[in-house]
């Protein structure tokens, strides 16, 4: 099978299908020639209306009187999106209208686009470095306003400027060691080791604010699974309906109203979150759609970031049991904030069982909305991972990111005992592997293997 090249032609979607209005792009050599071939309009297609939006209609080929209403521009390279020549229809949305009308582009000749191919494209044109190509799917992807402001923040080549930056740095210290060797009979004017070292370590420090950053890169893109446990019961429904502002669970007083797992996503400040509602945990079982149930809720529960475990307040024997319970099947390794729920009801006692005093315990009401602002503060205090040393203009960087640079970082201190001990030759190809390294992360230095696992995890369109 004949292999894509970046020379193709490629048209896509790069709308969702289904809304008012389409968009379709043609990238490549061939773009204005297909543009004109399923396209036209009383003004000309070309260089003489480059960047003007024309209104003209589609050509089909079984048909060229009919057509639908369509817009057209074109838009020259390298000055488009990805640095190559580009056209851009503009159709009635729908699914119908614009599939129709992709297919009559590659009949013209081009073929459809991979994944991320129009963002891949942009960056081996030099439009945008590596980083700020990443930037555009976590664009996509964001749910948050701090998700997308992050994103933009990266998009603006903040990250990828800091890195070239740190770059240059180490390689005006990698000239200073090849100099030593390539001239060492010579009576130059070298830095001294001391000097050197100092500079390591500055470049050190500002890899290390990177590194502690990505804790909040992860939150801020990923998001953080929230688990809704306890007994039956307990008002995990009612709690899940409460946070989100909506009745997205079924609640009724009967015990084990809720059989499965309900997932939604939500925003705790700023803080995206897919938060999980489960059926209740108790260890008398006999229906087993009810053993199914509960078998999904303690799946949740291990792949969980933070667990809000619901306790019934209505009454003495209530939190009783429901302290016990929680004291003999307590999850570890979690982030876990205990909830006295039914807290509001007129036999809530005053004085509640004891739990552990390392445990952040609350008291809440799911039906009133009490508690509910202190949970979502201490919430945010637990999981947000504060970075006051990180400049404004840095970004938090990515999970790939972070690999680069804790590698970096290694090979950083390898080379500061290299420079201690006066191994020049070794301290210089030391920073040399981390100046290749931290090229991966804008691309400067990447494989193209790399690029196409990136690229991949792109969207169609885009």
């Amino acid at each position: 099978m004949k292999k894509n090249s970046d020379r193709d032609t490629i048209a896509a979607l790069c709308t969702a299908p289904g809304g008012a209005l389409n968009i379709l792009r043609i990238s490549g050599p061939d773009a204005l020639g297909i543009g004109q071939r399923v396209w036209q309009g009383r003004n000309s297609l070309g260089p003489a209306n480059a960047r003007r939006m024309l209104l003209g209609k589609v050509c089909r080929g079984d048909d060229p009187a009919s057509g639908e209403p369509c817009l057209a521009v074109f838009m020259p390279g390298p000055a488009s999106y990805t640095g190559e020549d580009t056209v851009e229809l503009h159709c009635h949305g729908g699914s119908f209208a614009p599939g129709r009308l992709l297919q009559e582009i590659l009949k013209a000749g081009a073929r459809t686009a991979e994944p991320g191919e129009f963002t891949k494209r942009a960056f081996l044109n030099g439009k945008l470095d590596l980083t700020q190509a990443e930037a555009v799917a976590d664009l996509i992807a964001a749910k948050t306003e701090s998700a997308a402001r992050l994103a933009e923040k990266q998009l603006s080549g903040r990250l990828g400027e800091t890195i070239r930056l740190i770059r240059g740095k180490l390689t005006h210290l990698l000239a200073e060691f090849e100099s030593r060797l390539d001239f060492s009979e010579e009576n130059l004017d070298w830095l001294p080791p001391e000097q050197c070292l100092a500079e390591m370590q500055a470049v050190a420090e500002q890899l290390d604010r990177l590194i502690r950053s990505a804790a909040n890169g992860a939150i801020l893109r990923d998001g953080v699974n929230v688990v809704i446990a306890g007994r039956p019961n307990a008002g995990k429904s009612s709690l899940l309906n409460a946070l989100l502002g909506f009745d997205r669970a079924i609640v009724t007083e009967i015990p084990g109203t809720t059989r499965d797992t309900l997932e939604e996503f939500a925003s705790f400040h700023n803080i995206p979150v897919r938060l999980t509602d489960t059926a209740g945990l108790h260890d008398a079982v006999s229906d087993p759609v009810e053993k199914l149930g509960i078998r999904r809720s303690l799946d949740s529960l291990k792949g969980a970031s933070c667990i809000f475990w619901v306790l019934d307040a209505s009454s003495g024997e209530a939190a009783k049991e429901s302290a016990d319970y929680f004291l003999s099947h307590r999850p570890e390794g979690h982030t876990l904030i205990a909830l006295w729920n039914k807290t509001d009801l007129p036999d809530s006692p005053e004085t509640l069982p004891e739990l552990p005093d390392d445990l952040v315990t609350l008291r809440i009401s799911a039906a009133t909305g009490s508690g509910l602002d202190t949970l979502l503060d201490r919430f945010a205090e637990l999981v947000w991972h504060r970075s006051p040393d990180l400049d404004s203009n840095e970004c938090e960087v990515s999970a790939r990111h972070a690999g680069l640079l804790k590698s970096a970082r290694e090979d950083l201190e390898r080379g500061m005992a290299e420079v201690r001990s006066e191994s020049w030759e070794l301290a210089a190809f030391t920073v040399r592997e981390i100046i290749n390294a931290l090229g991966k992360i804008t691309g400067e230095t990447v494989s193209p293997d790399i690029l196409d696992e990136i690229f991949s995890r792109f969207c169609i369109g885009k």
